[in-house]
């Protein structure tokens, strides 16, 4: 492929996640584009800004599908539990056909952070567990005691309360009595 410049190159980045149906890394993008990985970083940026559905992950990059066209629906949860159960929690979730999309914590000094995780299945949890594990990374509830949000999504709503009910009864959901 020849050269893209600017303009030119992010509609074909955004052409290019359209097609693709699992995260695709910078560094593959830039490669493709016989760029640099900074300027697919950059380009990301610039179309994150103008309001184009871009999500990182820590598997590359993504382009959100309308949830419109999927009828898909939202919830955030308040959970609180151990670091070494969040593999429980998070495959409770994906079992129930529910999607993690990221986890945020209140610090007491940088305030809201959030990061996305985006795990839909059992595959997309050992992904993520493993990149963990293999970077020696602390999860943000470490940070917090155990206190998280979640944002959830399923393609119904009985399919999110299905999943947000399996994590209440195994207690990882924080309500007054916790």
């Amino acid at each position: 492929m020849k050269k893209l410049k600017g303009a030119e190159r992010r509609t074909w980045i955004c052409s290019y996640l359209k097609e693709q149906d699992q995260p695709i890394k910078g560094s593959e993008l830039a490669k493709l584009a016989n760029v640099s990985r900074q300027v697919i970083v950059n380009d990301i940026t610039l179309l994150k800004a103008t309001n184009h559905p871009i999500m990182s992950t820590n598997q590359g990059y993504i382009l959100l599908p309308n949830r419109e066209d999927f009828g898909s629906v939202q919830k955030s949860v308040v959970c609180i539990h151990k670091s070494k159960e969040t593999e429980e929690e998070l495959l409770t979730l994906v079992d129930a056909g529910v999607t993690v999309e990221n986890v945020t914590v209140e610090h007491t000094v940088y305030g809201e952070i959030t990061s996305s995780i985006m795990v839909s299945n059992r595959h997309d949890v050992e992904i993520f567990l493993k990149k963990v594990r293999e970077t020696e990374a602390s999860f943000l509830l470490e940070l917090t005691s155990g206190v998280h949000i979640h944002r959830l999504s399923a393609p119904s709503e009985e399919i999110l309360v299905r999943g947000i009910e399996a994590i209440r009864k195994k207690g990882y959901i924080m309500d007054e009595q916790n």
